[in-house]
């Protein structure tokens, strides 16, 4: 072989060698690190990057992008000796490439050990009833004790959050219990709140029903009255009017008589002892009335058969003195009076027909006369 193609040949592989060991590039979001013959030179950003071939070399490729780390759970002692398991969860930024390499051997396992370290440190002064309902003071506290601690590596921490607090079985049957009685003890208020406001509410519209009744009742009975009132002044109006005699008021009262007695209500009546002396004024009056203009021997035998009828109207109706008692029944004495008061109208009026009928002369007596 030709000792020209072969340096030629062993040339250009040279040469690619050296254009290879020169060009790097570096992608997106990565940094690398740059180190001459053992000592760091520069970092590397993304894109088309040129060093020495030979004498430099890459250390370290970093991800500057933002990331998370999630620890193993780790036993907790809280202040009340409860032993609880709890785990994180960090987000983290690479911030200076060169210092995450340099400043610490492995920054996780640093982060690691130091999330772990101040939280047992936070939750030590801290109940178990505290350490579960202060996540997010725990969340800070972590996060400024590690972001302060991490800088120095060229490291930010973003945010840290407590992904579980697991406490001991027997923690969590008595929390259990006590989450159940506390619903149980829930539930019983709201039920006793219930019944009361329905006890409230049906007392005041039971309260808000009697004020309309009362109010409805009472306006009922205002109509009412004066609708008697008026009734009455109309009555005493109308009999003021026509100027009523005597006469009239007592044709009146024989003839509401028989209403009193023919109530279904009535078991006792008693009748007044005036009742014949009614019936007797009212056959004077239109006895007289009838005898005004005539002769005085036409008044003479009026007045005996008068006095006959009165005779005869005593006979049928008698009169119950005030000491007098009734031996029959109630209802038989209801009875009895009715007909009585019955008798005693139909004759009344029977007397007043014949008063105003005229007078008819008897056999033998002429006009003249």
């Amino acid at each position: 072989m030709d000792p020209v193609v072969v340096l030629t040949l062993v040339a250009a592989l040279v040469v690619v060698f050296l254009v290879a060991s020169t060009v790097r590039i570096v992608p997106q979001a990565r940094r690398y690190n740059i180190e001459r013959f053992g000592r760091y030179r520069r970092t590397l950003q993304p894109g088309l990057n040129l060093v020495l071939p030979v004498a430099d070399r890459i250390n370290t490729k970093l991800d500057v992008r933002e990331q998370v780390y999630s620890s193993d759970p780790r036993p907790v002692i809280t202040e009340d000796n409860l032993v609880v398991n709890i785990d994180t969860v960090l987000y983290y930024q690479i911030t200076d490439p060169r210092s995450a390499a340099y400043e610490v051997a492995d920054y996780l396992q640093a982060i690691d050990q130091l999330t772990v370290t101040t939280l047992r440190n936070v939750i030590g002064s801290m109940d178990l009833e505290e350490t579960l309902t202060s996540r997010e003071e725990i969340n800070s506290r972590l996060r400024a004790v590690l972001d302060d601690a991490t800088g120095k590596w060229g490291i930010r921490v973003n945010r840290v959050e407590i992904k579980a607090i697991d406490p001991p079985h027997t923690i969590k049957e008595a929390m259990e219990k006590q989450m159940r009685a506390e619903r149980d003890k829930r539930a019983a208020i709201l039920h006793a709140e219930g019944e009361r406001q329905a006890k409230i509410l049906t007392a005041e519209g039971t309260r808000q029903k009697d004020i309309l009744e009362a109010q409805g009742t009472q306006q009922a009975m205002i109509l009412r009255a004066d609708g008697e009132a008026k009734a009455v002044e109309l009555v005493f109006q109308a009999v003021h009017r026509n100027n009523a005699d005597p006469k009239i008021l007592a044709y009146k009262y024989l003839e509401t008589l028989p209403h009193l007695a023919g109530s279904d209500n009535n078991t006792f009546w008693v009748i007044p002892g005036e009742l014949t002396e009614a019936v007797r004024t009212v056959t004077r009056a239109f006895g007289d009335q009838s005898t005004a203009g005539a002769p005085q021997t036409a008044q003479s035998e009026e007045a005996s058969s008068a006095d006959a009828d009165d005779t005869s109207q005593e006979s049928r109706t008698p009169e119950l003195d005030a000491g007098s008692t009734v031996s029959l029944d109630a209802a038989t004495a209801a009875d009895e009076a009715e007909k009585q008061a019955a008798a005693a109208v139909s004759d009344a009026k029977a007397e007043a027909e014949a008063a105003m009928s005229p007078q008819v002369p008897r056999r033998g007596q002429t006009s003249g006369d």
